[in-house]
């Protein structure tokens, strides 16, 4: 590939980048910091010991507990069938799996309001049943579930079409059975794929707001996750426990910085050697 040089505009460029990094990235991670510490340690402490901030964590773990294995295992099939089969209605699988990426996280949250709020389709059944969707943690695990779908599948499907199909072919002419094929062939060639889709997914559910927003009814101690407990400390002016809260998703989003780079580097190192093969 022919490279092009622009004498004097890179360095301009590079610049360029850095302050808008620098300012939209670098400088509010500073600030979240910062304030959470503002009033001392022990304020920054007490933040993490009130009750509702607790359960709010807990909600939150329990959450990304549920909704990033479903996401897992979904995404896993779907590259799989995508990457390794063909079949009718391939190409609009891949764009429903999309869609969430195009759709607005509070329409996500409100199509279940739809379907299994109080005046949703379902809602009347549901409560005459006495099963409670909307507003409860089964809510915000649909609406995790929905907004993160994605996530997990399309760091599968690009890799699996690259990889082809020969290792399985050549397995099953030496009888292998499926799930031995998948066990031993296609999980191996894709675990670093999955665990970077994964880290990706668990991010992005426990730091989700719109759609959680929409479905959770915002009950303090109950149905607030991370994000949601947030924002109730700052319209209550609670900035430093409000920043202090933030300062632990602010610190889980460099956790999932670094794992990310470490992903990157270990499943690049391992694709560059499998192409050389």
């Amino acid at each position: 590939m022919t490279r092009i040089r622009l004498p004097g505009l890179a360095p301009l460029m590079l610049v360029l980048v850095i302050a808008i990094v620098g300012l939209l990235i670098v400088m509010p991670l500073g600030v979240v910091f910062a304030v959470a510490v503002s009033k001392g340690l022990s304020a920054y402490l007490a933040a993490f010991q009130d009750p509702d901030a607790q359960s709010a964590i807990w909600l939150t773990l329990q959450v990304a507990a549920i909704s990033v294995p479903l996401n897992a295992v979904f995404g896993l099939a779907a590259a799989w069938a995508i990457a390794k089969f063909e079949f009718r209605g391939k190409s609009a699988l891949m764009a429903l799996i999309d869609l969430p990426f195009s759709m607005s996280p509070v329409v996500s949250g409100l199509v279940w309001v739809l379907l299994f709020g109080a005046q949703g389709w379902f809602g009347t059944w549901l409560e005459d049943h006495d099963i409670k969707v909307i507003f409860s943690t089964t809510g915000i695990v649909l609406a995790t579930v929905t907004v993160t779908l994605p996530f997990v599948a399309r760091e599968l499907i690009p890799l699996m079409q690259d990889q082809g199909s020969d290792e399985e072919a050549a397995a099953v002419t030496l009888g292998a059975g499926g799930f031995t094929i998948f066990r031993k062939i296609t999980l191996p060639n894709v675990k670093w794929a999955l665990l970077y889709g994964v880290l990706l997914c668990n991010a992005r559910a426990m730091g989700e707001f719109g759609a959680v927003s929409v479905v959770s009814g915002k009950i303090r101690g109950l149905t607030n996750t991370l994000p949601l407990h947030i924002e109730a400390l700052y319209n209550d002016y609670d900035f430093v426990g409000a920043f202090s809260v933030a300062s632990l998703l602010a610190g889980l989003g460099l956790v999932t910085l670094i794992l990310k780079t470490v992903l990157e580097w270990r499943f690049s190192s391992e694709l560059s050697v499998a192409r050389r093969r």
